[in-house]
C-alpha cells in the first residue's frame, strides 16, 4: 500500500464552549475552496424555532444556497448535526447524527439519520453543527480535535479507496493510541462514479478491537461528498458521562433514562430481540402480511423469505453488545463476523460486515428475487465499502431487472449481462461496476428517474410503463414495504418531503392489518401526527427504535397504542430536563411541524414542493400488470364488487386491472386533499401563510417565496 502522507493546508485554534443545556451555542464553516474556518453564533431564535440537528442543517443550508444551486455545486454544502440531546450516554438512542445537503438524485434538500459516534463527538468538540462548502483540487482531510481545540484541513495522498480502510486507517492515525477518542465520516469509489453515494460514520468496537460503521444513505449524500473531494472528515474526543451535555436538571434525566432503559432490557426478549437480531424480525412479519418487496414491488411474499429472516442470522451475528452510541439498551447494530467475500477486491479474505438491517435484505435480496443469506451479506459489504446506499442499488437493479425480463432492454444493452431476477452473479457483476464507473452498472448507478431517461431515449424502451414499474418517487428511490394495500402508507410514501422513506410515516398495519383509520380524514391525521413526531428525532439527535419497536406491555390497552403516549411523554421529560425547555408531548408536535413546513417551502424554493411532485408510481398503488393482478385476484375481485360495487363478470383480467387503476388513483388524489388540508396547506401543497406565521417561520425570504407562487 502507498506510504499515508498529509500536509497540513491550515489550522486554526478554537476556544472550546462550556456546552450550556445541550448546547454549544456555535456552529463550524469550512470552506475548502479556499480553507476558510469561521465560527457562526447559534441565536436563541434558532434554537426556539428549528431545536437543533436537522433543524439547525436545513438553516444553514437555507442560507447558504440560491435557487439554481445544483448538488454539484460549490456552493452547495454537506450540513452535519446532532441535537440537544444527542451525546446522552444513558438513554437509549441517543447518539444520532443527521446529515443535509441537495441531492445529486432528487434536485432538491435531502436528509439521513445516521448513527455512530460522529454527532456527539463533534458537539462535545464544540460545535451544535458543521458546515462543509466549497471544493477542493485534491483529497482533503478534515480533522476536528476537540482535545487540542484546533481545527486542520490536510492534503492527503496514499489513502485506500474504500470507506472501510480508509476510516480504520484515519482511527489510527488520528487515534494517538486511543482509537476510542474518533469517528470518521467517509465515503468509498462508488460514490465518486454514481449517485447513490452514501456516507459511513464509524464509531471504534473496543470488543472486537475494530471500527464499525453507520450509513447516512439517502439521496446521494456521499456523491457530494466524494465530488467536494472530501476523502473524510474525523472529529476527536475523549470521555462522554452524563454531565458531558451539562444538563438542566441532572436528577430527572437520570430518572427517565432509568425508566426507558430498564423497560427496554426487560421487554426487548419478550418482544422483537433487537439486541440479538436487530431488524431481522421483520422480514418474516413482511413476508406473512404480504409486505415484503419481491421482484421489483410486484409481490409481496415468497415461500423463500424465511431463509433470510431472523432465525438465520441470529446463527450468523456475531455475538456480543451491539450499540452505536454508548449506553443505548437496544443495541440493534449487529454484524457478521469473519466473513468471506467470492468475489471483488476482498474475494477470499475475512471481513467484518456492519449489518444487514432489514432495508438491506428486502432491497438486496427479495426485491432481486434472491433469498440466499450469504449473497446478501457480500451485497451488504460492497455497498458500504463502496459507498452506496442498500435502498437506492437493491431498488434501481430490481427495476433494470424488469425491464430486462420484460424486453424493453436486452444483453445488447447491458454489455452482455443476464439481469434476470434470481441472478446473483449478475447483481454483484452490477455493483462492482458501480464502483468502478463502468459497463452497465455505470447506468444503474445513476438511479432509476435517470434510468427511464436512458432506457427510453437510448434504448426505445416504453416511457408509460417504466413510470408505473419504476420505484422512485421525487428521484429517491423507494424503501422496502410494499404499498399496493395501504393507502396511508401510500401517502406516507409520495408525501414525504424528500422521497419515499421510510423514516417520516409507517402506517402500513395500522391502517391494512388493524383498519384504525378507515376515513381520509383519519388517515390525513395520521399523515399528519406521524410524520411530524418522527421528525422530533432528528431535531434532537435520537433514534426512533426506542420509541415503538419496545413497548409497554400495556400499551395495546391505551386509546391510541400506534402512538406509544407513555414514551412520548417520557421523550417530553426528556427533552425538558436536558434543556430546562418546559415541554409537554404536545410541544413536541409544535416543534417538528415548524421545521416540516419550512424544509417544503426550502423544497419549493429550489423549483420542487408542488403537487405535481407528490406523485407516485402505479405501482405502489395498485397492481399494474395481468400477472400482479392475478396473483391476488380473489382479494382484488372481492374490492371491485363488495367494496366499489363494479359487475366484473366477463370482464378481462386487462379490463378489471384498469377499472381498479382508475379507483385507486382517485383515492390517491382524495387523501392528498385531505392531507394539505390537514396540514395547512394550499391544494396545491403550498404551505399557507397562515400555517407559516402561525409556526414562527413567516420570515420575509419565506414570505417573498410563498407570494411569488401565489400564496
Amino acid at each position: 500500500m502507498t506510504e499515508l502522507k498529509m500536509k497540513v493546508v491550515k489550522t486554526t485554534s478554537y476556544k472550546r464552549p462550556d456546552i450550556e443545556k445541550g448546547y454549544t451555542n456555535q456552529t463550524l464553516h469550512i470552506n475548502i475552496s479556499d480553507a476558510a474556518v469561521s465560527i457562526k453564533p447559534v441565536t436563541k431564535k434558532m434554537k426556539e424555532v428549528f431545536i437543533g440537528g436537522k433543524g439547525f442543517d436545513l438553516w444553514l443550508l437555507w442560507n447558504a444556497v440560491k435557487p439554481d444551486t445544483k448538488w454539484n455545486s460549490s456552493e452547495n454544502e454537506i450540513c452535519i448535526a446532532s441535537g440537544p440531546l444527542g451525546g446522552t450516554p444513558v438513554y437509549p438512542g441517543s447518539g444520532k447524527s443527521i446529515v443535509t445537503t441537495i441531492s445529486p438524485t432528487t434536485g432538491s434538500v435531502i436528509d439521513s439519520n445516521v448513527g455512530g459516534y460522529f454527532g456527539p463527538y463533534l458537539k462535545f468538540a464544540g460545535f451544535d453543527a458543521l458546515e462543509v462548502q466549497g471544493k477542493a483540487s485534491g483529497n482533503v482531510v478534515i480533522f476536528i480535535d476537540g482535545l487540542d481545540k484546533k481545527i486542520q484541513i490536510l492534503e492527503t495522498s496514499g489513502l485506500p479507496g474504500d470507506s472501510y480502510e480508509t476510516s480504520a486507517i484515519l482511527t489510527e492515525h488520528f487515534g494517538k493510541g486511543k482509537p476510542r477518542n474518533i469517528s470518521v465520516v467517509s465515503t468509498g469509489p462508488g460514490a465518486k462514479h454514481a449517485l447513490i453515494g452514501c456516507l459511513n460514520f464509524s464509531w471504534y468496537d473496543a470488543k472486537r478491537k475494530q471500527t464499525r460503521y453507520k450509513q447516512a444513505g439517502r439521496g446521494g449524500i456521499g456523491t457530494v461528498f466524494a465530488d467536494k473531494g472530501i476523502k473524510a472528515i474525523v472529529v476527536r474526543w475523549d470521555t462522554v458521562t452524563v454531565n458531558t451535555n451539562n444538563p438542566a436538571d441532572k436528577v430527572a434525566l437520570k430518572e427517565v433514562a432509568r425508566m426507558h432503559s430498564r423497560e427496554i432490557v426487560e421487554l426487548d426478549p419478550k418482544q422483537n430481540e433487537m439486541s440479538k437480531i436487530g431488524t431481522t424480525h421483520l422480514v418474516t412479519i413482511m413476508n406473512d402480511h404480504d409486505l415484503l418487496p419481491t421482484n421489483n414491488y410486484r409481490y409481496g411474499r415468497h415461500p423463500e423469505a424465511c431463509n433470510m429472516g431472523q432465525e438465520v442470522y441470529r446463527h450468523i451475528f456475531d455475538k456480543g453488545f451491539d450499540g452505536c452510541w454508548m449506553g443505548c439498551t437496544v443495541a440493534c447494530s449487529h454484524g457478521v463476523k469473519d466473513f468471506v467475500p467470492i468475489t471483488g477486491p476482498y474475494r477470499g479474505r475475512k471481513v467484518f460486515v456492519d449489518g444487514p438491517e432489514y432495508e438491506t435484505i428486502a432491497g438486496c435480496g427479495s426485491n432481486l428475487g434472491i433469498f440466499d443469506p450469504i449473497f446478501i451479506l457480500e451485497m451488504n459489504f460492497y455497498c458500504d465499502a463502496y459507498g452506496l446506499d442498500t435502498i437506492s442499488v437493491g431498488t434501481g437493479i430490481a427495476f433494470a431487472m424488469e425491464c430486462f425480463e420484460t424486453g424493453m432492454i436486452n444483453e445488447s444493452h447491458t454489455c452482455g449481462l443476464d439481469l434476470s431476477f434470481g441472478n446473483r452473479l449478475t447483481a454483484l457483476t452490477l455493483l462492482h461496476q458501480m464502483a468502478e464507473g463502468k459497463g452497465f452498472g455505470q447506468i444503474v448507478g445513476q438511479g432509476i428517474r435517470n434510468m427511464k431517461t436512458i432506457f427510453n431515449k437510448d434504448y426505445g424502451a416504453d416511457k408509460a410503463v417504466m413510470e408505473d414499474i419504476g420505484m422512485e418517487a421525487k428521484g429517491l428511490e423507494f424503501s422496502e414495504y410494499m404499498t399496493k394495500e395501504s393507502l396511508a402508507q401510500q401517502g406516507g410514501f409520495g408525501l414525504a418531503l424528500k422521497g419515499p422513506q421510510h423514516d417520516e410515516a409507517w402506517l402500513i398495519f395500522l391502517d391494512m392489518v388493524h383498519n384504525f383509520m378507515p376515513t381520509f380524514e383519519q388517515k390525513a391525521e395520521a399523515l399528519h401526527w406521524f410524520p411530524m413526531f418522527r421528525t422530533w428525532f432528528g431535531l434532537c439527535g435520537l433514534c426512533k427504535l426506542p420509541w415503538n419497536d419496545i413497548v409497554p406491555e400495556d400499551n395495546k390497552d391505551t386509546p391510541e397504542p400506534a402512538k406509544v403516549m407513555k414514551h412520548v411523554k417520557w421523550y417530553a421529560d426528556y427533552f425538558a430536563a436536558v434543556t430546562g425547555r418546559r415541554t409537554d408531548p404536545d410541544d413536541i408536535i409544535s416543534m417538528s411541524e415548524a421545521v416540516y413546513n419550512f424544509q417544503r417551502i426550502f423544497n419549493l424554493k429550489m423549483g420542487f414542493g408542488r403537487r405535481s411532485h407528490d406523485k407516485i408510481p402505479y405501482r405502489a398503488v395498485g397492481p399494474v400488470t395481468e400477472g400482479e393482478y392475478e396473483s391476488r385476484m380473489e382479494r382484488y375481485d372481492n374490492q371491485l364488487v363488495e367494496t366499489h360495487k363494479i359487475d366484473i363478470s366477463g370482464k378481462s383480467t386487462q379490463e378489471k386491472v384498469a377499472t381498479l387503476r382508475k379507483i385507486r388513483e382517485k383515492q390517491y388524489e382524495k387523501l392528498t386533499d385531505a392531507v394539505y388540508k390537514r396540514r395547512g396547506w394550499t391544494n396545491d401543497g403550498i404551505p399557507s401563510v397562515e400555517t407559516v406565521k402561525r409556526l414562527g417561520i413567516d420570515f420575509s425570504e419565506v414570505l417573498d417565496l410563498l407570494e411569488s407562487h401565489g400564496v
